[in-house]
């Protein structure tokens, strides 16, 4: 969820809309599950005023903390634990949705496509989505003015 706020803020110099987006999907569909994942920093306000509105919207925010290596490099991604989730929900639903631009996602949506028949859905910024997941997904949604803050 982090990433998307830094994509759309990057592309368009504004904010997603998480509630518009909820509201969005919500009047599509039902909504089973909603995840959203974010790395945290002890002591960032920002961050924690951040997830509590994700979690007044309705998602299920589930985080785990920023590492700062020794050599100075940092690592803090969601990508496995995404993918566990999704996986995990694919035999119960009929869509999955997936709010990235992150081309190794691809090859997640074309399994659960594949091997439970569901519809597998991306929301991004066209201009930053990889390619190959936009031909990975049964519907890619660019993000745009109706997205944004």
């Amino acid at each position: 969820m982090q990433n998307i706020y830094y994509t759309t803020r990057d592309a368009f110099r504004r904010s997603f809309s998480y509630r518009r987006f909820w509201q969005q999907l919500s009047q599509q569909q039902q909504i089973v599950a909603a995840n959203a994942y974010a790395i945290y920093r002890e002591g960032d306000d920002g961050q924690a005023k951040f997830r509590d509105a994700l979690k007044h919207i309705g998602f299920e925010v589930k985080t785990k903390p920023f590492i700062q290596r020794a050599d100075g490099s940092a690592k803090g991604d969601w990508d496995v634990g995404i993918a566990i989730d999704m996986l995990d929900w694919a035999p119960k639903v009929d869509k999955v949705i997936l709010l990235s631009g992150d081309g190794d996602f691809d090859l997640l949506l074309l399994k659960v496509i594949r091997e439970y028949g569901i519809e597998a859905e991306v929301y991004g910024v066209e201009t930053l989505t990889a390619n190959a997941l936009i031909n990975a997904a049964s519907r890619f949604h660019p993000i745009g003015e109706d997205l944004l803050l």
